[in-house]
Protein backbone atom coordinates (compact mmCIF):
# COMPACT_ATOMS: atom_id res chain seq x y z
CA UNK A 1 0.00 0.00 0.00
CA UNK A 2 1.05 3.47 -0.76
CA UNK A 3 -0.47 6.41 0.94
CA UNK A 4 -0.31 9.99 -0.85
CA UNK A 5 -0.54 13.38 0.96
CA UNK A 6 -0.92 16.86 -1.40
CA UNK A 7 0.25 20.72 0.03
CA UNK A 8 0.57 23.84 -1.90
CA UNK A 9 -2.75 24.73 -2.65
CA UNK A 10 -4.60 28.10 -2.42
CA UNK A 11 -5.97 30.58 -3.89
CA UNK A 12 -3.91 32.95 -6.47
CA UNK A 13 -4.57 35.68 -9.14
CA UNK A 14 -4.56 34.87 -12.36
CA UNK A 15 -1.10 35.17 -13.64
CA UNK A 16 0.60 33.60 -10.54
CA UNK A 17 2.34 30.76 -9.32
CA UNK A 18 1.65 27.68 -7.64
CA UNK A 19 4.13 24.60 -6.05
CA UNK A 20 2.21 21.53 -5.32
CA UNK A 21 4.17 18.67 -3.51
CA UNK A 22 2.78 14.99 -3.07
CA UNK A 23 4.45 12.94 -0.79
CA UNK A 24 4.50 9.09 -1.44
CA UNK A 25 4.76 6.68 1.85
CA UNK A 26 3.88 3.19 2.61
CA UNK A 27 5.50 1.02 -0.32
CA UNK A 28 7.22 3.23 -1.67
CA UNK A 29 9.76 0.41 -3.50
CA UNK A 30 6.64 -0.24 -5.84
CA UNK A 31 6.69 3.28 -7.61
CA UNK A 32 6.55 3.88 -10.85
CA UNK A 33 4.96 6.68 -13.01
CA UNK A 34 3.58 9.68 -10.97
CA UNK A 35 1.28 12.76 -11.95
CA UNK A 36 -1.21 15.11 -11.26
CA UNK A 37 -4.45 14.94 -11.86
CA UNK A 38 -6.96 17.95 -11.83
CA UNK A 39 -11.25 17.92 -11.70
CA UNK A 40 -13.30 21.19 -12.48
CA UNK A 41 -16.41 21.95 -11.15
CA UNK A 42 -18.84 20.19 -13.11
CA UNK A 43 -15.87 18.11 -15.51
CA UNK A 44 -14.48 15.02 -15.26
CA UNK A 45 -10.84 14.57 -13.84
CA UNK A 46 -8.42 14.98 -16.33
CA UNK A 47 -4.66 13.99 -16.56
CA UNK A 48 -2.38 17.35 -16.21
CA UNK A 49 1.13 15.48 -16.22
CA UNK A 50 3.05 12.69 -15.16
CA UNK A 51 6.91 11.58 -15.62
CA UNK A 52 8.20 7.97 -15.48
CA UNK A 53 10.45 6.14 -13.06
CA UNK A 54 13.30 7.22 -16.46
CA UNK A 55 11.85 10.86 -15.62
CA UNK A 56 9.76 10.90 -19.08
CA UNK A 57 6.81 13.78 -18.65
CA UNK A 58 4.03 14.36 -20.52
CA UNK A 59 1.38 16.72 -20.14
CA UNK A 60 -2.14 17.95 -20.98
CA UNK A 61 -1.83 20.54 -24.00
CA UNK A 62 -3.78 23.06 -21.98
CA UNK A 63 -0.39 23.40 -19.81
CA UNK A 64 2.70 22.83 -21.64
CA UNK A 65 4.92 25.44 -21.43
CA UNK A 66 3.14 26.42 -18.44
CA UNK A 67 3.22 23.57 -15.79
CA UNK A 68 6.45 22.27 -15.13
CA UNK A 69 6.15 18.23 -13.47
CA UNK A 70 9.66 16.99 -11.18
CA UNK A 71 10.27 14.16 -8.83
CA UNK A 72 12.33 13.71 -6.42
CA UNK A 73 12.81 9.61 -5.81
CA UNK A 74 15.17 10.16 -2.94
CA UNK A 75 12.34 12.03 -0.90
CA UNK A 76 9.30 9.88 -2.99
CA UNK A 77 7.93 13.45 -3.94
CA UNK A 78 6.66 14.85 -7.20
CA UNK A 79 5.97 18.08 -7.69
CA UNK A 80 3.97 20.64 -9.65
CA UNK A 81 5.24 23.87 -10.70
CA UNK A 82 2.12 25.98 -12.17
CA UNK A 83 2.79 29.21 -13.78
CA UNK A 84 0.73 31.63 -16.02
CA UNK A 85 -1.52 30.55 -14.19
CA UNK A 86 -5.49 30.82 -16.02
CA UNK A 87 -8.78 30.99 -14.41
CA UNK A 88 -9.18 27.47 -16.18
CA UNK A 89 -6.85 26.00 -14.31
CA UNK A 90 -9.34 26.21 -10.88
CA UNK A 91 -9.81 22.84 -9.31
CA UNK A 92 -8.96 20.02 -6.85
CA UNK A 93 -5.85 18.68 -8.03
CA UNK A 94 -5.24 15.13 -7.29
CA UNK A 95 -1.61 13.64 -7.20
CA UNK A 96 -1.85 10.12 -8.87
CA UNK A 97 1.01 7.36 -8.37
CA UNK A 98 1.00 3.84 -10.76
CA UNK A 99 3.01 0.70 -9.08
CA UNK A 100 5.27 -1.52 -10.95
CA UNK A 101 2.33 -3.69 -10.40
CA UNK A 102 0.07 -1.73 -12.30
CA UNK A 103 -2.13 -0.45 -9.02
CA UNK A 104 -3.63 3.19 -9.05
CA UNK A 105 -3.08 5.06 -5.63
CA UNK A 106 -5.18 8.48 -5.65
CA UNK A 107 -4.14 11.50 -2.65
CA UNK A 108 -7.77 13.15 -1.21
CA UNK A 109 -6.69 16.30 -3.27
CA UNK A 110 -5.68 19.99 -2.88
CA UNK A 111 -8.22 23.05 -4.25
CA UNK A 112 -5.74 25.16 -6.36
CA UNK A 113 -8.69 28.55 -7.13
CA UNK A 114 -7.32 31.42 -9.93
CA UNK A 115 -9.32 34.18 -9.30
CA UNK A 116 -9.03 37.94 -9.01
Amino acid sequence: QVQLVESGGGLVQPGGSLRLSCAASGSTFSINTLGWYRQAPGKERELVAGITSGGITNYADSVKGRFTISRDNAKNTVYLQMNSLKPEDTGVYYCWLRSMYATDYWGKGTLVTVSS
